[in-house]
């Protein structure tokens, strides 16, 4: 699913996930796990986004992972002193892997469930939405762009006043920050871009980084790259933080429209 290519249409389909962890796959680390083979990270593992979380992310706040897959993100944050990681997935498949490989440790909690709904959980019940992968599979889907419309709209309510969504994709702003802004909510985003981690082992001359790469990138008024800016790895991983506004500043935009209104009058 790299690369900015949609290799598949069924990726918005609990089928084909289903099938996929059924079967044995390659993975980038040594782990391996029941039923469907080694686990496997998209994009980025913990150890390259720890910075950023850390810095973003208090330990005690309470995160929703979308699109979990057999990520073994949720459970390194754990490890680091994450106090709640809730899992969803639309396959039934891997979430009983999920369940099972970490039934011992409470702080990790596991549902399927289709982002497009997650009626299951109240308004404002969560600190962070993380996602690693998920709205880009969205957008390869059969409902495209109309389902990833309806996940957004969807961590929009779920997020707490004040939270923050964090986005990890391939998708280059002129791709992503439109839709961002369409659910309605996020009125401050940022932007970070993190050159992929073959780039990285290659620019390091196969020596580990005791940093990863990653650049902060401020968006032009319209949402998008500064026309002078160049991608160090065309294959580089976006990371948005969408923050939701807080209650306060909620009331000061209505009080601020209802004054225009009455002073139009």
């Amino acid at each position: 699913m790299g690369g900015g290519e949609c290799r598949s249409n069924d990726y918005g389909a609990a089928a084909y996930w289903d099938a996929r962890y059924s079967s044995p796959s390659p993975s980038s680390t040594a782990t391996t796990g029941g039923g469907g083979g080694a686990f496997f990270d998209w994009y980025q593992a913990y150890p390259a986004l720890r910075p950023l979380l850390r810095a973003r992310l208090p330990a005690s706040s309470r995160v929703l992972m979308l699109g979990c897959g057999n990520s073994l993100l949720s459970e390194d944050m754990v490890k680091d002193g994450y106090e709640e990681v809730v899992n969803v997935d639309i396959s039934s498949v891997v979430i009983e892997q999920m369940r099972e490989k970490h039934v011992d440790i409470p702080q990790l909690t596991y549902f399927q469930m289709d982002v497009r709904d997650m009626s299951l959980f109240g308004d404002g019940t969560f600190d962070c939405v993380l996602d690693k992968g998920t709205l880009d599979a969205m957008m390869c889907g059969d409902d495209a762009p109309l389902g990833a419309s309806k996940m957004l709209a969807e961590v929009a309510r779920i997020l707490r006043p004040g939270g923050i969504y964090m986005l990890i994709t391939y998708g280059c702003p002129k791709e992503r920050v439109q839709l961002l802004y369409q659910a309605g909510s996020h009125k401050k985003i940022e932007l970070y871009i993190m050159p992929t981690p073959g780039y990285q082992l290659k620019w390091s001359k196969g020596v580990s980084l005791a940093q990863p790469i990653m650049e902060e990138v401020s968006l032009t008024v319209d949402g998008q790259l500064p026309p002078d800016y160049v991608l160090k790895d065309p294959e580089s991983h976006f990371i948005y933080i969408c923050k939701k506004p807080d209650a306060a500043n909620e009331a000061n935009s209505v009080v601020a429209n209802e004054g225009e209104t009455i002073t139009s009058k």
